[in-house]
């Protein structure tokens, strides 16, 4: 425990932690000071002033390092003659800071004054109206008039892009840094600047195209001012006029807490519509930080395209159809083909509804299959992290290890969580075959070559070239380990979560809290799909000939064209989904679901953290939960299951699966006190960040050693090596793909691009290649646009997954000039 210290602030006692800011010991007492360019999260540079204070300390006689007493026997305070910025000075024993008094509000009062000169009186415009900072803090601590001329203030430009997601108005810039010192400091992306200096000074992006960081967003909340906006809120609604609604990110494993806002509003019809999204806070997850992914990607809620009501097909047509028509097809498929039956659902589907279809597939007799790439899920329930986990409690004396994954792109927030705790001491090692942005916070990088994962990781502790890194491990207090999939496939993927597994229980770091194994997941929930029961197969498109096939929330058709030919070959298609897929284009039945944003439920993160979501808005059209669709079908089968509450649905699936053992929707609504504390009336300090109010999640208890049945085969995986000829096809994943929930939102779709060849300067030297390239994949010719990249190695060729390229594992793939211009 750190030493503490006791000081009087305003005439109140409180003690803190040494190395305590003075601002932060006055918030713990409930007492404001005034800040604009400190903010919690980062390093105090108090060039504002705002937090001008009388800080007095204990008198000592030099002579004898004793306290000098008054006459009363009382300690003697000395104050300093000018004032001290409360958010740079830490505290000292028996200091005593006064925050009101006459010479601290004089000087609180002048700085207001003097930011004032050049700002802008737009308020009843101003995006920030309601929950400005500068507003609030000159009504409780500035003057009520001002001694500078209208006349004089500078007026520059209102609307600068610094990209096209973010929008700058000049006038209202206040220069505190914060944007600059965020993107510097924990996006590690310095892409904003100042450019001139006194009144002229302004902020510039320094990065072509603009503002170029997934974190951008982030700016805007802790933006003290309406300088930086949202291309998307921007005159868009007041603070006042909307809703708040809690949620949970579906873009990824991180589970980002997360707020909607929202208002009924002429322009969408009468209609509840969202606004923006915000963070919420919670600590153990994503403090108070959110990607521009999870921040814009909600539009595909929205999308006009959407489904609005159930179809089933009459001859070769889908045509519109009652919910009572379309669940008794389905239900009549279904309950014929008993144990014929699979069900293929994916992750980004809640506990709730996946908690359903399992009950439903164990009804049937039938097969549940999780849709996705990625193995190990077994290994994550007995030798995932232990309740009580928290990556932001990673420092000195714990070593990190991720291996096969792009954090920065595959879960930007866990990224900027192992970034600050190689901050505070953690060790990070980085066992992947090509660079990665993470890569430049790493104490030791492990090379391999593609399909030798399981293998590297197994010599961890014994190889020469990971020497360095095993006296690391093996000295380590905690030891988390992150993998992923790249290059490795499901069976790859499995044989590596294996040898993951196996690491930390060798180094005794099984069961233990900050210590464990966590799955970089394609998708948001799915690692509540594993501990429910749903698992992968090998040959999915075998598994789905001649069978009677229900999918939820996936879309082999459109993500590879073996599975479509598959799915011609099964014997009936349902498909239940928010927009029509190429997989719901071949189904004799289409039931519209309902996007996360219009019902509740919760996800399992991959540190295996159960978190609710609220409704935000109410449903669209003709459609329905998925829990409830299922209920329905279950129903007209003749089984029992419940189909009206979410809620209800937890409670059975808590009474049923041992790990939900206890949980309840009431038990996920627990909060506990924060810190910093934001998202309460003074917004300057954290920034438009909402507190956390309905409950920051629970994270599931291990299986006990052996209780987990591996279903995958158990070998290592079968790297493989191609000729001269050929090379080695990699499927990466790009934070913006083609996936549905992307290239539905219209403010990241420019952001996709085009899929695109990546390969090694002297790989495409050899070739003769440039601009393009034809590659032939599984009997396919493509024409690409080549990407000339020195970090990826020779004689492998990177694939961007999820932009409409048949590749979803390692391949062996031909590669050659273009013989005409044009892309596929």
């Amino acid at each position: 425990m750190p030493k503490q210290v006791s000081l009087s602030i305003n005439g109140s006692a409180v003690t803190v932690p040494e190395g305590t800011l003075v601002v932060n010991a006055a918030k713990m007492l409930g007492i404001t000071i005034p800040v604009f360019c400190y903010h919690p999260k980062m390093e105090p540079v108090g060039m504002c002033r705002q937090c001008l204070v009388e800080i007095g300390r204990p008198m000592m006689d030099r002579a004898t390092g004793k306290p000098v007493l008054d006459e009363a026997g009382k300690q003697k305070i000395q104050f300093g003659p000018k004032l001290e910025t409360s958010c740079t000075t830490p505290v000292s024993e028996g200091m005593v800071v006064l925050t009101n008094s006459d010479k601290a509000r004089a000087a609180q009062h002048e700085i207001l004054e003097f930011l004032l000169t050049s700002h802008p009186l737009d308020c009843p415009i101003c995006d920030k109206g309601g929950e400005c900072p500068l507003q609030n803090q000159t009504m409780a601590f500035g003057p009520d008039r001002t001694r500078f001329i209208y006349d004089e203030k500078m007026h520059l430009a209102k609307a600068v892009p610094l990209g096209d997601l973010i929008v700058l108005d000049r006038e209202r810039c206040v220069q505190c840094a914060r944007c600059i010192r965020f993107q510097d400091e924990f996006a590690g992306e310095p892409v904003l600047a100042f450019f001139h200096r006194g009144r002229s000074m302004e902020i510039i992006t320094t990065s072509d195209p603009g503002f170029d960081s997934v974190f951008s967003g982030n700016t805007t909340d802790i933006c003290p001012v309406g300088a930086l906006t949202t291309s998307d809120f921007r005159f868009a609604a007041r603070p006042w006029e909307m809703k708040a609604a809690a949620s949970i990110c579906q873009q990824c494993p991180v589970g980002c807490n997360i707020v909607f806002n929202t208002r009924r509003e002429a322009m969408s019809g009468g209609k509840v519509a969202i606004k923006r999204v915000m963070p919420r806070q919670n600590e153990a997850v994503n403090e108070i930080w959110i990607c521009d992914k999870g921040r814009f990607s909600y539009h595909f809620t929205e999308s006009l395209d959407r489904l609005k009501h159930p179809f089933i097909k009459k001859g070769n047509k889908l045509s519109p159809t009652s919910w009572a028509e379309a669940v008794a097809m389905a239900a009549g498929k279904l309950g014929a083909a008993k144990k014929d039956a699979v069900i293929l659902a994916s992750g980004r589907l809640s506990n709730e509804d996946l908690f359903n279809l399992k009950k439903l597939a164990e009804g049937l007799g039938g097969e549940a299959i999780l849709y996705t790439d990625m193995g190990g899920g077994e290994e994550t329930l007995r030798a995932g992290v232990a309740p009580g986990t928290n990556l932001g409690d990673l420092g000195k004396g714990s070593v990190i290890i991720v291996v096969a994954s792009d954090l920065y792109n595959e879960a930007p927030v866990w990224y900027l969580r192992l970034k600050q705790a190689v901050k505070r001491g953690a060790t990070l090692v980085i066992v992947n075959p090509r660079e990665t942005k993470l890569e430049q916070y790493a104490a030791h990088v492990i090379r391999y070559a593609y399909g030798d994962e399981a293998v590297t990781v197994d010599g961890l502790l014994n190889s020469k070239p990971a020497k360095a890194a095993a006296e690391a491990i093996k000295s380590a207090e905690n030891l988390v380990i992150l993998y992923g999939s790249e290059g490795l496939g499901l069976l790859g993927s499995s044989a590596l979560a294996t040898t993951c597994a196996n690491l930390l229980t060798t180094t005794g770091h099984v069961g233990k809290v900050n210590t464990g194994l966590i799955a970089v997941w394609p998708r948001a929930n799915d690692q509540g799909a594993w501990e429910i029961g749903f698992r992968p197969v090998a040959d999915l498109a075998g598994a789905l000939k001649d069978k009677t096939v229900y999918i939820v929330a996936a879309d082999p058709a459109g993500d590879d064209p073996k599975l479509a030919k598959a799915l011609k070959g099964a014997k009936s298609i349902i498909v239940q989904e928010l927009f029509l897929t190429e997989t719901a284009k071949l189904a004799e039945a289409i039931l519209a679901a309902q996007p996360f944003t219009e019902r509740e439920g919760s996800f399992t993160s991959g540190e295996r953290r159960v978190q609710r979501f609220y409704p935000a808005i109410p449903p669209r059209g003709e459609t329905g939960a998925d829990f409830s669709i299922t209920s329905a079908i279950a129903l007209e089968i003749g089984m029992e299951m419940e189909g009206h509450s979410a809620s209800l649905v937890m409670d059975r699936l808590a009474a049923s699966v041992e790990a939900f053992a206890g949980l309840s929707f009431l038990k996920l609504t627990a909060v506990s006190d924060q810190w910093p504390i934001v998202g309460r009336g003074d917004l300057y300090y954290g920034g438009t960040t909402y507190e956390n109010k309905q409950g920051l999640g629970i994270q599931l208890p291990l299986a006990a050693p052996g209780s987990t049945k591996v279903t995958l085969p158990g070998a290592k995986g079968k790297a493989l090596h191609p000729d001269e000829s050929h090379f080695l096809g990699i499927p990466i994943t790009r934070l913006y793909d083609c996936g549905i929930t992307v290239r539905t939102s219209e403010l990241l779709l420019p952001h996709i691009g085009e899929a695109a060849l990546r390969v090694h300067p002297d790989t495409a030297a050899k070739l003769g290649i440039n601009a393009l390239a034809e590659v032939t994949l599984d009997g396919s010719a493509l024409k690409l646009k080549v990407i000339v990249d020195e970090t990826v190695p020779v004689s492998v060729a990177l694939l961007p997954r999820s932009m409409g390229l048949p590749i979803h594992e390692p391949a062996v793939i031909s590669v050659n000039p273009a013989k005409q211009e044009g892309h596929q």
